[in-house]
């Protein structure tokens, strides 16, 4: 990283990041291009979970390659002044690398969907009926680098 003082280097900081994140934008290769797509997530223990489709552009592309990248933050504040050049952001980012895994099993897809469901207010025992979770997959992506980003006073 260029600029070292913008280094995120304590881990309870990134692990804050991203759990507290709304949105994990994914990093994905489509015949040599980048191809990237907003996901609705959860976190925990080095594991980004992701409900999907069981079909579609992202699935066909992680069978191909199931190497990405992920990019995640908190929201952002713009610091105006008045001369342009001195404008700046408060934000806090994540970004790191990871393999994904396709779950098609019931545990998993419950696990995976009580962790975002939870993460985004579900505050009730959940119960899932058959023909919805047959009908989708969860993705885990098993993080295998990351690094923080920070500007501003935090």
């Amino acid at each position: 990283m260029r600029r070292k003082d913008q280094e995120i280097t304590d881990v309870q900081v990134i692990h804050e990041i991203l759990s507290e994140s709304e949105v994990c934008r994914l990093g994905l290769v489509e015949n040599g291009e980048a191809y990237i797509v907003p996901v609705n997530y959860a976190y925990d223990n080095g594991t980004i979970y992701i409900h999907s489709a069981p079909e579609g552009r992202k699935i066909e592309l992680l069978r191909q390659n199931n190497l990405v990248t992920f990019e995640t933050e908190l929201p952002a504040e713009i610091t105006r002044d008045n001369i342009p050049c001195k404008w700046s952001a408060k934000y806090r980012s994540v970004m790191g690398k990871g393999i994904i895994s396709i779950r098609s099993d019931k545990e998993s897809k419950k696990r995976g969907l009580d962790l975002i469901m939870k993460k985004y207010g579900a505050d009730k025992e959940l119960n899932y009926n058959e023909s919805s979770l047959s009908g989708m997959i969860i993705l885990e992506l098993r993080i295998t680098s990351v690094n923080g980003k920070q500007s501003g006073d935090w």
